[in-house]
């Protein structure tokens, strides 16, 4: 079997919430430092981003509320899987991200994590919160694409 070329991400989980309730502004990549059976689990998937959120802390950046399932043959080397984990980026990434939460009432949330090579990544958005009106805009939206995605199917089978 072929391994993966090393640009290629195998995404192990998204953060569906976070498209639903914040706009997402800018995007960046962080490493993520993990323990070993932390890393074997996120092999077999055991991953959820549902209500996490990063903080800025003297200078580093935190993923707080991720929780990593423990693996299953992991015994006393298993870690809590709500434990707080920091994430590996540049200091000046950092601390912009830090000066825009602090300055404009942004949310630095992760959207994805994934496989790069060998390394764990994960995607962490600058977000900024959406109102109820402009969820439901947002529904609207995606159910008008549908429907329009239906009849164009419909049309082509016809012909």
């Amino acid at each position: 079997m072929a391994k993966p070329a090393k640009d290629e991400k195998r995404i192990i989980a998204r953060n569906k919430k976070a498209y639903h309730d914040y706009f997402i502004e800018e995007t960046f990549e962080a490493g993520i430092e993990l323990c070993g059976t932390e890393v074997k689990s996120l092999r077999g998937g055991g991953c959820n981003l549902k209500d996490s959120w990063c903080s800025v802390e003297k200078g580093e950046m935190f993923v707080k509320g991720m929780h990593i399932s423990p693996y299953e043959q992991g015994n006393i080397f298993n870690r809590d899987p709500m434990a707080v984990r920091r994430l590996l980026m540049h200091k000046r990434e950092i601390l912009k991200l830090g000066a825009q939460v602090k300055q404009s009432g942004y949310s630095i949330i992760p959207l994805c994590t994934y496989f790069k090579g060998s390394r764990v990544k994960v995607e962490v958005g600058l977000c900024r919160g959406k109102k109820l009106y402009d969820k439901r805009e947002t529904m609207a939206q995606r159910a008008a694409q549908r429907d329009i995605d239906r009849a164009m199917k419909q049309k082509n089978r016809e012909e």
